[in-house]
């Protein structure tokens, strides 16, 4: 059949009952094109694209070819025919014919009906041509596309647990499959892999949300993906949760108090305020409000570059209140000790402290001499949840203060205290129980 109705169509004449793709229909008029195409020829002009990899499971994909349609009367009414790539819950796509309804033949012309039926067919051509022509793509070739234009744009530490997950287990495993082929099925066999190698519940969730970012970012940019469902697996049971180390208000009374600077000040700000290490380390003198009393959080240091860079979360960056003790702490630390950068903490180079470095020549050192269980310094963060949550703070206060956007987080993570109501009932049972 030809590009348009022009130079395309000869003048009707009858013709028998004929079929066309195995659908019966009465052709009032051969629809022949300049090349003397024949009617069984048109019909199948109707399988309108080459078979491309997300049909055949290959890896390569040859040429689409154009798609030209037809033009049908059946019952006295004008029809375009033409097939529409459907894609499949599968991922694959399904040559679908269908029909178009376009007027009646006694009312319409033969270029009026194309007329009509023309821009139907544009539309198809166009979406068939917007198909991604990777869809065999495997999940390791994708993932070097991933990290080209995806990780160079998360956070550093993101970046680095993400990189961390796809070169340990998912590249090795799943790498060599086709997106289509990550199915359910496929990463529930990941899963028992990953448990049976003594992984903890936890460490089998942050794998899975690595990968299932990537198949989220794979379908995003219209890739063929498998019926991967992340509601569909089942994990790993939980282990023996081990109790987070939380520093109490006793021991870091000790360790502010016999601290030397930069150690000292560096306690303090993090345990009054329960900030992220990474967060203190970052302070400017800037951030620091004499006037209005606050403290601004507006920026972390990456434990393993040092580098200064955005805090974790929207909901992360705040303004707390500064209280009188710290705000004479910090008066005198910028008097007595302060190097005159932009930082409020810098090494002899200038450069931001080493969270790592501060905790092993420092703080565990410290914690030796003084006879406190060893604890990091996100240690600090959970006391300073706790205390408040044992001080009366409602959640809601405690999930300000702690910058958590989910106040179930902040309580099922920092909080390590039992309330005073469900210690009273608990009493007053095992007072009528226990003699």
């Amino acid at each position: 059949m030809g590009g348009g109705p022009e130079n395309s169509l000869v003048l009707p004449s009858p013709a028998p009952e004929k079929s066309l793709c195995g659908v019966p229909v009465a052709l009032h008029e051969p629809i022949l094109a300049a090349s003397e195409v024949s009617p069984r020829a048109n019909c199948d002009s109707l399988v309108a694209v080459t078979r491309s990899v997300a049909s055949t499971g290959g890896r390569f994909v040859l040429r689409r070819r154009f798609q030209r349609g037809a033009l049908v009367s059946k019952a006295g009414r004008w029809y375009g025919v033409y097939r529409e790539d459907v894609r499949q819950s599968d991922g694959t796509l399904l040559h679908m014919q269908r029909w178009q309804s376009l007027g009646l033949v006694s009312e319409q012309s033969v270029r009026a009906a194309w007329k009509q039926f023309q821009p139907t067919l544009n539309r198809v051509n166009e979406a068939a041509m917007r198909i991604p022509p990777k869809s065999g793509l495997t999940l390791a070739d994708f993932v070097e596309e991933w990290r080209r234009d995806v990780a160079v744009t998360l956070k550093r530490s993101t970046a680095r647990a993400a990189e961390s997950h796809l070169r340990a287990h998912i590249i090795p495993k799943l790498g060599s499959l086709s997106l289509t082929e990550v199915t359910t099925k496929a990463v529930q066999g990941f899963i028992a892999y990953l448990a049976s190698g003594g992984r903890s519940r936890k460490t089998v969730e942050n794998v899975l949300l690595t990968l299932s970012s990537l198949l989220k970012t794979a379908k995003a940019w219209g890739y063929a993906c498998g019926d991967f469902r992340f509601a569909g697996l089942t994990l790993p049971r939980e282990g023996v949760r081990e109790e987070a180390r939380c520093f109490s208000d006793d021991e870091v009374r000790k360790i502010i108090a016999t601290a030397r600077e930069p150690l000292g000040t560096v306690v303090a700000i993090t345990a009054v305020l329960g900030l992220r290490i990474g967060e203190t380390l970052a302070l400017r003198v800037s951030d620091v409000d004499f006037a209005k009393h606050v403290i601004r959080i507006r920026q972390s240091v990456d434990a393993a570059t040092r580098t200064v860079g955005g805090v974790k979360s929207r909901a992360s960056s705040a303004d707390l209140p500064m209280p009188k003790e710290l705000e004479a702490r910090l008066r005198f630390y910028l008097s007595a000790h302060y190097a005159g950068s932009e930082l409020l903490f810098v090494n002899r180079c200038g450069r931001p402290l080493s969270a790592n470095k501060l905790r092993e020549k420092a703080l565990h050192p410290l914690l030796d001499k003084l006879g406190i269980a060893r604890g990091g310094f996100h240690a600090l963060r959970h006391g300073a949840a706790s205390a408040l949550l044992a001080d009366g703070a409602t959640p809601a206060v405690v999930q300000r203060q702690m910058r958590h956007s989910d106040a179930r987080i902040t309580l099922g993570t920092y909080a390590h205290v039992i309330g005073d109501e469900q210690r009273t009932f608990v009493q007053n049972r095992s007072a009528r129980l226990v003699n």
